[in-house]
């Protein structure tokens, strides 16, 4: 099945470029040539992924990705900046985006990150059922379904991006074992991120707010001071 992108970028000659090499990858791509058009197209079609500049008319890529993010669209985004500031970045990831690229890039680089992204976030869409899937893990009172990407806390099921459960899952599958920045960049980014290992804390600090009684004292995801993080089990004693 041809996977479907929208690419949302106010110039003319990057849509274009995008468009022709992510379509010779075997994509199919819708674009959009500013924030408010490229908003109400991911909200009204289903994609697989959006590639999402920051700069724009009408909305500006940090308010598209709030407003997908608020209105439950999961879909993974790529954002696009110009700007080299990390400030930006963060922010962008902040509010939900699951990868960013600094312009100037190279149609190779965005067909590989896409690609990338995809493969890490690939899904089965989840069944017409009332019964949930059998493959089922537990964690104090957090309940993970990992072939249909399905999270619940106390029975209430849980909205988290595509690269947020893969972050939940990995450190679900590693209980104990206190695992430094750069491995969850290289086992759940799946690439080098260039040494970037600020993309790990804001993607914990998501999951915290979602999962942790309070995040100022996680029993989840605790913090190993100069080292990284360790899932725990708060039912049992480690």
């Amino acid at each position: 099945m041809v996977q479907k992108l929208l690419v949302v970028d106010d110039e003319e000659s990057i849509l274009t470029l995008l468009q022709f090499n992510l379509e010779q990858g075997g994509f199919e791509v819708v674009s959009a040539a500013d924030g408010k058009t490229g908003l109400d197209r991911a909200l009204e079609e289903k994609f697989d992924l959006i590639i999402l500049d920051l700069m724009l008319p009408e909305m500006d890529g940090l308010e598209v990705c709030k407003s997908l993010r608020q209105n439950r669209i999961t879909t993974p985004i790529l954002m696009l900046t110009a700007k080299d500031d990390e400030f930006d970045k963060v922010l962008g990831l902040e509010l939900g985006a699951d990868d960013y690229l600094t312009k100037p890039f190279s149609p190779r680089e965005v067909v590989a990150r896409v690609r990338a992204i995809l493969r890490r976030s690939q899904r089965a869409e989840p069944e017409e059922s009332k019964e949930k899937p059998m493959n089922k893990i537990v964690i104090g009172d957090v309940d993970i379904y990992p072939d249909n990407y399905e999270v619940y806390l106390k029975g209430q099921a849980l909205e988290l991006t595509p690269k947020e459960f893969e972050l939940l899952l990995y450190l679900i599958k590693n209980k104990g074992r206190v695992l430094t920045r750069d491995q969850l960049l290289n086992s759940v980014w799946n690439y080098e991120f260039v040494g970037d290992t600020r993309i790990v804390d804001v993607h914990i600090s998501h999951l915290r707010e979602k999962i942790e009684p309070t995040t100022r004292k996680p029993v989840y995801i605790k913090t190993v001071r100069g080292l990284g993080y360790k899932m725990e089990d708060p039912g049992k004693d480690e």
